[in-house]
Formats: structure tokens, sequence, C-alpha cells
């Protein structure tokens, strides 16, 4: 799951430098005025079109495949919910208060033993 985290972050960063490369008016890369359709500026312009819809569409797939997995508990999330599950099972549960064992209460008013290290 983290390689397919991984590739949606490379796809997505690769979907914004097509979008940022194109020109808004559908030239894509043009700079110049009435030449730039010479020299298959246009085709560039078609290039990255058609490289952002694909780009578009592998988000879409490598989104989805990520939240089915997520969601049917993939092999790396099951490790360590099993892990945490098993030492949770290994805790000792406390036992409630006022019932279990019974202990002997400390007497209220005895004061508290103390030792004179001081030589005299």
């Amino acid at each position: 799951m983290l390689f397919l985290i991984i590739l949606l972050i490379i796809i997505c960063i690769a979907l914004a430098l097509f979008v940022l490369i194109q020109n808004p008016k559908g030239g894509g890369l043009a700079t110049g005025g009435s030449g730039s359709n010479m020299f298959g500026v246009q085709r560039t312009g078609d290039v990255l079109e058609k490289g952002t819809w694909i780009l578009l569409a592998l988000v879409v797939v490598v989104t989805l495949s990520i939240t089915t997995i997520a969601k049917s508990g993939g092999s790396s999330s099951t490790g360590a919910g099993s892990k945490i599950q098993e030492q949770l099972d290994k805790t000792p549960t406390p036992s409630p208060i006022g019932g279990g064992a019974t202990t002997a209460p400390a007497p209220a008013n005895t004061p508290p033993v103390t030792t004179d290290t001081t030589k005299k």
C-alpha cells in the first residue's frame, strides 16, 4: 500500500507539471505569435493534453485501488493490527474496585516513622 501512495504522489506531481506547461489557449509550449503552429507546436499541445487525461485516469485508478486495499484490510495494515491485538490480549485486566482480593486497611492515626541520622 505504501508503494501505491508513493506512486500516487509521483503521478500527482507529473499531472501538475503537465497542466502548468500547457498554454491556456490550447497552444501548449507556444511562445510565438502567428507562426506558433509551425514545426509541430500544435502537436506538442495534443501530446500534453493526452498526457494530462492519461495521468488523470491513473490518479483515479490508483486512488480507488488504495481505497479498496484499505477497506479490505491490506497485508501491511493487518500485520500491525494483529500485533496490537496480541499485546492487548496479553495485558492483564484490572480487577474492579471493591471486588476481588481483600487487603487490610492501613491504621488511620499512626504517625510516620522517621529515623534520626544525625549523631550527637
